[in-house]
């Protein structure tokens, strides 16, 4: 998946014919699937991360003979001026999910770690452009492929590890969506793995104080300033505490 900022010009015009440049934060699109135009499919490939580029397509590589009238002449060659704001390679992650869940059972842990980490990846994209919802369902996508049984002590380790990143991002979805009750079980999961997480007991902290409870609010909130006595973040909710 990409975000890409594009405009489409024919030949001898100055306005575009196609642009998303007018959207402060361009959607997450697919190569073949929500872009394709061949040329500016294989262009993007030779692309990195906030390249700008100019291509000129030739019919072949565009609309074809045919065009796509009234929009497109027939046999028009067009440019295309592009930036590739963002990448995120989604292959495997696609091969994953249309596997059986048998198959899917039998997926070598690495790359079920990987194909994890690139959905929350996706969520963390997602929620910097304030779409939480959004966001919050490709943490839970995450989650679903992170709770198989480990075959020893270290692949628990590292299935907490990446279960504990996924649970403090649901955690803070949930409190921006409004939703404390939701923040706060999640964040006592990522507790459960680990009792001393900052982030953990500061949004367990938030969630309490939302709901009121002023007293849970205060354990958590002050065992988060136990461990980091000088955050900012947690001396101003606790100011809002009292």
């Amino acid at each position: 998946g990409c975000t890409v900022k594009y405009s489409g010009y024919l030949e001898h015009q100055d306005m575009p014919f196609c642009t998303n440049c007018h959207r402060r934060f361009p959607g997450l699109m697919k190569l073949g699937k929500d872009i394709t135009l061949q040329g500016l499919e294989m262009g993007l490939l030779t692309m990195r991360k906030g390249e700008i580029s100019e291509f000129l397509f030739v019919p072949d590589y565009a609309y074809g003979q045919m065009g796509c009238p009234p929009l497109i002449p027939p046999g028009a060659t067009v440019l295309f001026r592009v930036e590739l704001l963002d990448f995120l390679d989604s292959a495997e992650t696609d091969t994953f999910f249309e596997l059986t869940p048998e198959q899917q059972e039998e997926f070598p842990l690495q790359k079920v770690l990987k194909v994890a980490d690139t959905e929350r990846q996706f969520g963390n994209y997602l929620c910097c452009r304030q779409l939480f919802q959004d966001a919050k369902d490709r943490y839970k996508r995450a989650l679903s492929i992170l709770g198989r049984s480990p075959s020893s002590e270290e692949e628990q380790r590292q299935l907490d590890a990446s279960k504990l990143l996924v649970f403090l991002n649901l955690s803070l979805c949930y409190l921006k969506l409004g939703c404390p009750a939701q923040a706060l079980a999640y964040g006592e999961k990522a507790l459960e793995i680990d009792q001393r997480s900052v982030k953990a007991l500061f949004r367990c902290g938030q969630a309490c104080l939302c709901m009121l409870e002023y007293e849970r609010a205060r354990d958590f909130l002050v065992g988060a300033q136990r461990v980091e006595p000088f955050n900012p973040d947690i001396s101003g909710e606790l100011k809002k505490l009292a």
